[in-house]
This record gives C-alpha cells, sequence and structure tokens, in this order.
C-alpha cells in the first residue's frame, strides 16, 4: 500500500526479534552493549593496567576467569619487581655507606697514629759521614726530638745541614715508630790550592773542605794561572782528577793547567804525565795505565796520552 507524501516508517523496535527458522525453531538474538575504549594516551601502567581494565568487563564464562586471572599474575609479577628493585638499591646504599664508614675510620686512624707521640721522634741516625762530625749534627738536630714524624721540619734540618762546607748532598727519611734518617754525601776532595801561606783541600767545585797551614798529605798541589778555584785550568784539571784511578791518583803530587787544553800531571817519581785537554779522559786513563804496566816507571821521564791512539813514552836520559 503506498503512503501518502511526507509520512515516515514507524521507528523499527529496539526489542529483540524472534524470526522463525527454516525448521521452525525460534532463534534468539541477544544485544550486547558495546566495549568502551578511552581515547587517551596509555598511561604507565602498560599492559598491566590494560589487562586489569579488559578483566573488569564482565564477560561470560571461561574467558572472564581466564583475564583476572592475568591480571592477578601481572600484578604479583610487578609488585615482585618492585620489591626487587627496591631491595637492590637498598643494597647498593647499604655497600657504599660501609665503605665511605671504613674509609673515614681509616684515615681517623692513620690521621691519630700519625700525629700522636707515639709516632715521635725520639732517635736521630745519621750515615755517610767521614770528616763531618756525626755527633755534632745529631746535637745541633736535638730540637727535632719529640717532633711527630709527619711534622718533622725539614726546612731545619736543611739549614743545619747546609752549614757545614763538607756535606755535599744529603737525605731525610723517617722511619717507624720514632727514628729520624738522614743520609750524607761528603764532599770529595781532589788537590789542595796553595795561597798566601795557606793551604785549602778543595772538591771539584772549588768549595774549601778544609784549610791548614800545610798542604794536606795524599792530594796533589793544584796549580792554576790565578791560583785559586777560577778559570777554566782548575775546572779541566778538576776533570782529569776524578777520572783517575784510585791506583793513578794516589801517585799523583802535582796538576797544572793555564787553559783547559794543557793538563799534565807530576808522579811521586818525577815522571810526567802530558793529558792535553779533558776530553777522552776515560780512554786517556786505560792507555796511561797500560803503559805503566807494560814499563819501569823509575826508567820514563814522560807519558804523552793527550793523543790516546798515538801515545809516547819518553824515557829519561
Amino acid at each position: 500500500m503506498k503512503r501518502p507524501d511526507g509520512t515516515r516508517p514507524a521507528a523499527a523496535s529496539r526489542m529483540p526479534t524472534s524470526p522463525v527458522g527454516g525448521d521452525g525453531e525460534q532463534t534468539r538474538e541477544y544485544l550486547t552493549e558495546p566495549i568502551r575504549v578511552s581515547s587517551r594516551p596509555a598511561r604507565s601502567e602498560g599492559v598491566g593496567a590494560l589487562i586489569s581494565a579488559v578483566a573488569a568487563v564482565r564477560l561470560p564464562g571461561a574467558e572472564n576467569r581466564v583475564l583476572r586471572r592475568a591480571a592477578r599474575e601481572r600484578r604479583r609479577f610487578e609488585r615482585g619487581e618492585v620489591r626487587r628493585f627496591t631491595k637492590r638499591a637498598r643494597r647498593r646504599r647499604l655497600i657504599a655507606l660501609v665503605v665511605a664508614g671504613s674509609l673515614v675510620a681509616l684515615a681517623a686512624v692513620v690521621g691519630i697514629a700519625a700525629y700522636s707521640p707515639l709516632m715521635a721522634v725520639r732517635s736521630i741516625e745519621i750515615s755517610g759521614t767521614q770528616r763531618v762530625d756525626a755527633a755534632a749534627l745529631q746535637s745541633a738536630l736535638s730540637d727535632q726530638l719529640g717532633v711527630p714524624l709527619t711534622l718533622v721540619d725539614r726546612g731545619d734540618v736543611g739549614r743545619v745541614l747546609g752549614a757545614s762546607s763538607l756535606i755535599q748532598s744529603y737525605s731525610v727519611q723517617t722511619r717507624p715508630p720514632g727514628t729520624l734518617v738522614i743520609a750524607v754525601v761528603e764532599r770529595t776532595p781532589i788537590g789542595v790550592l796553595a795561597k798566601d801561606g795557606r793551604f785549602d783541600l778543595v772538591d771539584a767545585a772549588g768549595v774549601v773542605i778544609e784549610s791548614a797551614d800545610a798542604a794536606q798529605a795524599g792530594y796533589p798541589v793544584l796549580s792554576t794561572p790565578s791560583g785559586d778555584a777560577s778559570g777554566v785550568g782548575f775546572r779541566a784539571t778538576a776533570r782529569v782528577l776524578r777520572t783517575l784511578p784510585v791506583s793513578l791518583a794516589g801517585q799523583v803530587t802535582e796538576a797544572t793547567a793555564t787553559t783547559g787544553d794543557d793538563v799534565s800531571l807530576t808522579l811521586a817519581n818525577g815522571a810526567r804525565i802530558v793529558w792535553g785537554g779533558s776530553n777522552e779522559s776515560a780512554l786517556k786513563a786505560v792507555v796511561l795505565e797500560k803503559l805503566m804496566a807494560t814499563t819501569d816507571p823509575a826508567t820514563i821521564a814522560s807519558y804523552d796520552v793527550s793523543s790516546p791512539e798515538a801515545a809516547v813514552v819518553a824515557p829519561r836520559p
């Protein structure tokens, strides 16, 4: 039947219909409410929150139980993770506190021991002295007794030792529980400079070790144009004398040089050694030893080793 214009068909009923199937039985149709999914971005809870939200929806039968069980397992897992990481963080903090406390305690013990009277200077040992009076040095350093080893005034020690012209260098050490150890290196004399009726025993730097009215035995008399330790002649002579082996140095009674290239030595038997410059002194010393070993020094007037590859021996007339 045709409906008049302007009329609308009746709205379909929202009640479920019960159509008749082909076999004559009624087929039921169920309507379920739609599951609302939030359009907001996922929070930090992640998968666990999503499982919990889905599990909150009432689903029939086994599906609902499975989802609820998954949500419980997820919550249990997350609680375990939180406990595990919290326990690990507490353990790290505890270890850090223990280490820091141990270091502080160790520093305190070391500090107390270092500055306590138990670690104070009770004795002073001085080694390496021959000409230096060790007892006089110990007396001069007596103000260091009773001072903690860590507070020993090395400046004062240096001033006391530096006042002695016999000392070339020194080292200061502390030996717990209460010993101050000083090792001294004395100046090594090389010869005697005669000037104004005095004889000064000097080292290679020209430092006067001792002064006397007569030449000190066992050391050669040094002759330079100026009569003192200044000038190239003295420096060349000092280098030569320091190179000589002990067996030769003990035989030298006089050393002369006017320049750096005309050093000559005089032996106790009167023989003269023409050394020349201080260059190649080690080689010249070896050559001279061989020449003296193969000749009779009593018959030799001079040994010329200024050119060590072509040394010349001059016999006495």
